[in-house]
């Protein structure tokens, strides 16, 4: 017999790897735009009408980094109720999977759960070709079982943007909105890749997305990937988002010691200037995998999580009882290097551990 020793095509060998279409080709498409869809995660959506985590026009100017990191969509939600057996989802993205260390189902797929608040379970998530910027895929399809009114939360893709999204539902399915939240107040995150939910393996394993899922409340992720600088031109535009119960800090990541010294304290300031009781959480960065080798990595993180430690006390003493400080040190666990793709960012079970370890002191500071 002879034995080949060329690449292996796993979408040859195993069915369940393959790209499969919807078998419903009967069905209404529907825009989360309209009722009674709720859309979640993109502050000015209702200005400008994309999905967008910055304004399209923002007050203050945006470094082009920044600007461009606003168009990828994590932290979008879709929320709806149906009792449809088929939920496929088509959309156009602004660009194809291009990662070398992040499963293109989470740079660019959409995954669905269903079940009310506290009881969500992950049902399926889009696939597509690498190359592809178009996908129509079923995220769940339920022929021959009994049609139940459900109530679905989709998310958007962490690492892309997104230029038009439809929900294709059976014709005759009943679709209504969705229970409101418990509170309408928004918990806000803004900091680097790994808030972004950079390298997580679809969108619902974003350390956000779980707690969402935990706390019933709208979260708005401003991660900016390698741009999380602290610049006070994003303190007064996350300021001028309504409704905020809490505004997480974490961005030591992306700057130097020196620059997360001279910005912090002015990004809590300029915040403060506008929302004067809403909680803050300051959270100091994750160690990284070489920290166990490079010793100038590892006492830059040391200097950046003392002085935000520091910075809290010195306001909480000078009267700011709604600041908080969280050791980024112990979130991912002793074994830390094990919970990540590349040494710094997270996979599944580190995302998973910082959503344990975020939980307690969220419960803490929400009003």
């Amino acid at each position: 017999m002879t034995r080949s020793h060329g690449g292996v095509d796993p979408t040859k060998l195993d069915a369940n790897m393959r790209l499969t279409a919807a078998s419903d080709t009967t069905l209404a498409w529907r825009s989360p735009l309209e009722e009674p869809f709720r859309l979640c995660g993109f502050p000015w959506l209702e200005k400008d009408r994309v999905y967008r985590r910055l304004p399209v026009s923002p007050s203050h100017s945006l470094r082009p980094a920044v600007d461009s990191l606003a168009n990828c969509t994590a932290g979008g939600q879709i929320r709806f109720r149906t009792d449809a057996a088929s939920v496929v989802l088509k959309a156009e993205l602004a660009g194809p999977a291009n990662m070398y260390h992040m499963p293109s189902t989470g740079q660019c797929g959409f995954d669905c759960y269903i079940g009310s608040f506290g009881e969500q379970a992950f049902v399926g998530t889009t696939r597509m070709k690498l190359t592809e910027t178009t996908v129509e895929y079923p995220l769940y399809e339920l022929k021959g079982v009994p049609r139940i009114m459900r109530t679905v939360t989709i998310h958007f893709p962490l690492y892309q943007g997104v230029k038009s999204v439809w929900i294709g539902l059976d014709a005759d399915a009943a679709v209504e909105a969705p229970e409101p939240f418990i509170d309408d107040r928004r918990i806000i995150f803004y900091g680097t890749s790994i808030t972004q939910g950079g390298c997580a393996s679809r969108p619902g394993m974003a350390f956000t997305n779980i707690l969402s899922h935990r706390f019933h409340r709208e979260f708005i992720n401003l991660g900016f990937s390698g741009n999380g600088k602290g610049e006070p031109e994003l303190a007064h535009l996350i300021a001028q988002i309504e409704r905020p119960a809490l505004l997480a800090l974490d961005y030591a990541a992306n700057v130097t010691a020196e620059q997360y010294i001279a910005t912090l304290p002015e990004f809590i300031r300029i915040y403060r200037s506008v929302h004067p009781d809403t909680p803050i959480l300051v959270i100091s960065k994750n160690p990284y995998a070489q920290e166990q080798i490079n010793t100038a990595m590892r006492e830059r993180r040391i200097v950046c999580r003392d002085f935000g430690r520091e910075l809290v006390e010195k306001l909480q003493e000078g009267g700011d009882r709604n600041i908080a400080f969280q050791d980024g040190d112990v979130l991912l666990g002793e074994d830390f290097e094990e919970c990540t793709v590349d040494g710094s960012h997270p996979n599944d079970l580190g995302f998973r551990r910082m959503a344990d370890g975020l939980t307690p002191i969220l419960h803490a500071l929400l009003p």
